[in-house]
């Protein structure tokens, strides 16, 4: 533990108010987050208060404990004098090729059902013919340089004509954001949060029911194409144990079908 100094002569001013902040978000109060960390509730008043400097596994250790993103530990590491611990590799480096390699073929495998890869903005990354069917026919402005996840579904020329149950979809979208905005607290993410959600909504997405009833287990996707409504459940997966803030921000989404029709449909146009 680092030892306290005398004074009120303030260390490591930078992290302590990041600390204290990615504390008071999680609800944790300074003696939670000591016994978390095998620390002491003192120590952790002098560590925000700027009293005391943080160790370089003090701050990994309470920032483990705080479930702070990969690349917000850095900049914690940063704000108290020290280099970042976590690499950023560049998806394209050659180190991540296998990697990458594989991402693809779990993607490519997954066809002819949908699945994408995303970052931590939504960006994506790479994307099967599954997403490709589904984003045929949409401009060219949302497909370069690089299509965005969020932009795509929400934007009136982009998916969001073509979304059965928008106003739901919307929502859940919307709600995904802000839960990833007050994880990552990100000025970007937030743009682009501000963005989509000013995007207008058609006064006619009330939804439609199906033809048939079908028991649903989880909000569905219910998209139109050409001239059939598709159904999908989204599943989103990400890496255990990440050591590189580029793999720790990688997720793939991949849309499971949700009834027997659009397992049908799917088959029959990638056959």
């Amino acid at each position: 533990m680092t030892a306290l100094v005398s004074g009120t002569t303030p260390l490591a001013q930078g992290v302590g108010p990041l600390l204290r902040a990615w504390r008071e978000q999680r609800r944790i109060s300074q003696l939670e987050l000591a016994l978390r960390a095998d620390s002491s509730a003192r120590h952790i008043s002098f560590i925000e208060t700027g009293r005391s400097r943080p160790s370089e596994e003090m701050v990994l250790r309470l920032a483990e404990r705080l479930d702070v993103p990969m690349r917000e530990r850095n900049a914690l590491l940063l704000a108290a004098g020290y280099a970042p611990h976590y690499p950023e590799t560049p998806l394209d480096d050659p180190a991540l090729d296998a990697l990458r390699a594989g991402m693809e073929r779990l993607i490519r495998g997954y066809e002819p059902y949908p699945a994408l890869v995303v970052d931590a903005r939504y960006d994506v990354l790479a994307a099967n013919r599954g997403i490709a069917m589904l984003m045929d026919g949409l401009p060219e402005h949302l497909l370069t340089p690089r299509p965005n996840a969020m932009r795509l579904a929400l934007h009136p020329e982009g998916l969001a004509p073509r979304i059965r149950n928008l106003r739901e979809w919307r929502g859940h979208l919307l709600e995904q954001m802000q839960r990833q905005i007050a994880l990552h607290r990100s000025g970007p993410l937030r743009a682009l949060y501000e963005e989509v959600a000013a995007y207008p909504v058609p006064d006619d997405t009330a939804g439609e029911e199906p033809d048939e009833p079908v028991p649903y287990f989880a909000l569905p996707l219910r998209i139109e194409h050409e001239g059939r409504t598709l159904s999908f459940i989204s599943s989103i997966s990400t890496f255990n144990t990440p050591m590189d803030v580029t793999v720790a921000e990688l997720a793939i989404e991949t849309l499971l079908p949700a009834d027997p029709a659009t397992v049908k449909y799917l088959h029959s146009l990638m056959s």
